[in-house]
């Protein structure tokens, strides 16, 4: 049964972000580039074992790297996360801008009308007021109160799914933020995927 609801979630999200690109946007290659493509291959691969773990300690490695993965070494929240002394993954760049600026690998500049939307989630601007947005976020987050939908950044909604789980000590409530954390590496790759 929870597998149905996240692939209608899934559906419903993707119909959404495809809504969201404007009538008169440039169509947009299928291809996506090299960069992207490879970490999202490696953000599917750290949610899948984020999502199949056996242990606490397993769910957390997984979102630990799946975090990292998303804000690089630039970026907010970065480095040992689950305090076992190491890194799993140590990428050089995250897929979001730095608090100092520097670009991810979504950009700026955005691909398509589809990454600025859902991946970038808008202007980066001001990267640190970007993060800080998404770290009050992850700070207001309550069981009743999901906070995660106001973050227009779905790489960042990952951070957030993550963030809590590397503060969860239950397996099945960590393995059920990772379905939530997938959906949004889902709507990440379509829309570089399927925008145009």
């Amino acid at each position: 049964m929870r597998r149905l609801l996240l692939t209608l979630a899934t559906a419903a999200l993707l119909a959404a972000c495809s809504a969201q690109v404007p009538d008169d946007a440039e169509p947009a290659s299928t291809a996506i580039p090299s960069a992207i493509a490879a970490r999202l291959d490696a953000l599917d691969v750290a949610v899948g074992s984020w999502r199949e773990a056996a242990t606490v300690a397993e769910a957390h490695a997984a979102a630990e790297d799946a975090r990292n993965l998303v804000v690089g070494p630039a970026g907010p929240l970065y480095g040992d996360g689950d305090g076992d002394g190491s890194l799993g993954v140590d990428p050089a760049t995250g897929v979001l801008p730095g608090l100092d600026g520097s670009s991810g690998l979504a950009g700026p500049p955005a691909l398509n009308a589809c990454v600025d939307a859902d991946v970038l989630g808008g202007s980066w601007e001001d990267p640190r007021e970007r993060w800080d947005i998404m770290l009050e976020a992850i700070d207001a987050w309550a069981p009743g109160g999901n906070t995660f939908p106001s973050l227009p950044s779905h790489p960042q909604r990952v951070v957030g799914w993550a963030t809590l789980t590397l503060e969860a000590g239950d397996l099945d409530l960590a393995r059920e933020y990772a379905g939530h954390a997938q959906l949004h590496v889902d709507v990440t790759r379509a829309a570089y995927e399927s925008c145009g």
